[in-house]
Order: structure tokens, then sequence, then C-alpha cells
């Protein structure tokens, strides 16, 4: 059970895909949100579902005790609450900013020196699950952050995931997204391979899909996507393929800045960042099967 709001008064930055259903369960929860995006379509769908909708950034975040960003990138993310946005101008005194965005981890941490100095506090709050856990408020949140703000955020983030965890200091939950999605994005690129192979040789790659799940090869793609979105010729997942290629990049530069040389992880870089540029704008991440298997032939 969702623990009584705390905070009264929430403000929610970026109402895409994941966004909305998220500021949605928070309203269910009963907190008190004001949401705000660029694309009016999303501010109006969530003041039909009982939210209330901003006409800028910085008037959603005006007296707002927590301030929620779901944005695609960090550098969005700043410019938003400290740069021409300037969304954190009027917010409370003392208000606790949680970006749950996938953001490269060195931004967070250059971005939390320059909220400190307003007297801010900022925790990263990466999320994982897709849009029908969003949608179910059953998401995974990966917080990191001094022990003292996740506590603050904790009650507001169980309003919308159900498996909450600390995985250390400022910085770490943004780390621990990436990692994440790139061991998904590496499992991808083999299912995807396997099913062509397996259909080269004749296989139905329905039938490679269920032997799979019932073996050891199984993983998140072929147990969620494979039948559902790639197979059906849907590849409507709801999440891009240049947001998966954007987060296996950041995964890949952290490797480098630790001096690490991560071989399968540049590769698979290398391939999704390919993908991405082959593949039209907007195409959803499961049409990796199209662009592995456009390429697939030898010579």
């Amino acid at each position: 059970m969702v623990e009584q709001p705390v905070a009264t008064k929430i403000a929610f930055i970026g109402l895409g895909r994941m966004g909305l259903p998220m500021a949605v369960n928070l309203v269910s929860a009963g907190y008190q949100v004001t949401g705000y995006d660029r694309a009016k379509e999303a501010c109006d769908a969530f003041a039909a579902k009982g939210g209330a909708a901003a006409d800028s950034a910085r008037a959603a975040a005006s007296g707002a005790d927590v301030v929620i960003t779901m944005l695609p990138t960090s550098a969005i993310v700043a410019s938003c609450l400290i740069g021409e946005e300037n969304a954190l101008a009027d917010a409370a005194p003392g208000a606790l900013v949680i970006d749950m965005s996938s953001s490269v981890p060195a931004d967070t941490l250059k971005l939390a020196e320059e909220l400190k100095a307003r007297g801010l506090a900022l925790v990263d709050a990466p999320v994982s699950g897709g849009v029908g856990k969003a949608i179910d408020g059953t998401l995974a949140i990966m917080v990191g952050g001094e022990a003292g703000d996740a506590a603050r955020a904790e009650p507001v983030l169980k309003a919308m995931g159900d498996r909450i965890f600390l995985a250390g200091k400022l910085g770490a939950g943004h780390v621990i997204k990436v990692l994440n999605n790139y061991v998904s994005a590496a499992g991808a690129l083999a299912a995807v391979e396997a099913l062509i192979v397996g259909r080269e040789f004749g296989l139905d790659e329905g039938v490679i899909t269920d032997i799979l799940n019932a073996s050891t090869g199984r993983n998140n793609t072929t147990e969620n996507k494979v039948k559902k979105f790639i197979l059906s010729g849907a590849f409507n997942s709801g999440f891009d393929l240049a947001l998966m290629s954007k987060d296996i990049g950041i995964a890949a530069g952290l490797a480098g800045d630790l001096g690490l040389d991560m071989k399968l992880l540049s590769r698979t870089s290398q391939e999704w960042n390919a993908a991405t540029d082959e593949l039209p704008a907007g195409a959803d991440h499961t049409e990796i099967y199209r662009y592995v298997d456009g390429g697939s032939r030898l010579g």
C-alpha cells in the first residue's frame, strides 16, 4: 500500500508515453500534481485524468515541494530546470528534485552541485518496466542519492513503482539504468540473430521462441517482445530505438571514463547506433530485428 502523501504539491515535467501514466498514478495516490509537457495534447490528456496542467515548466514547478523530470536526455533536464526554461526559479525552498529520466551520471552530479547552491536537493530515480508497468504503477525504480533525500523521495516513488531499490550514491540510479538497458539490448541482439539463423534453416520463429523460453536462452526479449511486437509485425512496444541506443552509449562512455575496455559493450553500442542511423526516425526498439535481418547476408 502507498503511504499517505507527505508533499502536498508535485510538479511533473515530461508527460510522454511513460511520464503521463506515472503522473496519473501520483494523482490517484492523493498528491496535488501539476504537469507540463511541450506537447499540448499531453497536457490535455493529463488534465482529463484529474491532474492540473501548466503552460510552462516554471509555472508547473512554482511552489512545488517535489519536482519530477521524465525527459529524453540529461541536457534537456538541465535546460529545463536551470537553463532556458528555469523551471526551479519559483520552486518551494528546499524542494526535492527527482530526475527519473535516463541521464548521463556525470551530468547528474553537475546538476546536483548547481541545485545545492540554490538550497535544493536531487535524487536520480530512473525506471524500468515499460509503458505497461508505468500504467499499473509497478515499475522498478533505481534510486541514487543521499539517504535522507532518498527517504524523502520514497513515498512519492511508491505511487509509481512496487520495487524501489536504493542503488547507492547520487548518480547510481542512472548508472544501473544504462547498465540494465545495455544487458537488455545485448540480449535483444542475440535473440533476433537466433531467430534469423533458425528461420533460414527452416525453423518456425514462434517455435524457436517457445523453446528458448523453456530453456536457458530465455531473456526479456524472448519472453516479452518477440511474439507480441516482432513476429506480429506490430513493432510498437513504446520505447524508441534511438533512446535505447542513447542509453547503451552512456554505458559505453562510462566504461571508457573508468578506464575499462568492454568489447561486447562497445560492439553492442556500435550496432544500435548503426540501427538508429539506418532505420526511420521514431523507430521502435523492437525494430532492431529489421536492422539485423536486413544486414545478415554474407557477401
